[in-house]
């Protein structure tokens, strides 16, 4: 355990330069302010992104399982969410999770809702529905940062 001595001025001083505890927790390879879980956030892209293609699988296949309708609700959270939050690249992560989260739900509700006042539901149909609104939406945000294209100016 490392303790503080209180010198005679009553303030607190650090523990001495030589404490082989001062060091513990700190590593040489991650200096403060750096993020340790850099290589986790691939990894549960790339699951997030399997689950989501299970579930589209699975429900566009028909198949009778018990990871279905969890699977198929991710997919149709997942899909929009990832559109929308490509589209808003410069929004601080935080603000891009909810903007992005409340997107998605209010897309899959709008395909949801035109489809039933159409007299075409189906779960087949809303699930190709939203991965072809999200493919868009991606696509259409690909584009726009395409490195190559040709900006236009402001000044005359």
């Amino acid at each position: 355990m490392q303790t503080t001595a209180i010198n005679d001025s009553g303030s607190r001083d650090g523990p001495p330069p030589g404490d082989r505890h001062s060091d513990v927790g700190r590593s040489d390879r991650h200096p403060p302010g750096s993020h340790r879980w850099t290589g986790a956030v691939p990894l549960c892209a790339g699951a997030a992104v399997g689950v989501g293609a299970v579930g589209a699988v699975l429900a566009l296949a028909d198949l009778a399982s018990p990871l279905r309708a969890p699977f198929t609700l991710f997919f149709l959270l997942l899909a929009p969410a990832t559109a929308i939050g490509a589209a808003l690249g410069r929004l601080d992560p935080l603000g891009r999770a909810v903007v992005a989260g409340a997107g998605a739900l209010a897309a899959d509700l709008l395909v949801a809702e035109a489809m039933l006042a159409l007299h075409l539901w189906s779960v087949r149909g809303g699930v190709v529905a939203v991965a072809v609104l999200s493919a868009a939406a991606l696509l259409l945000t690909a584009l726009h940062r395409w490195p190559g294209r040709a900006r236009r100016s402001r000044t005359p």
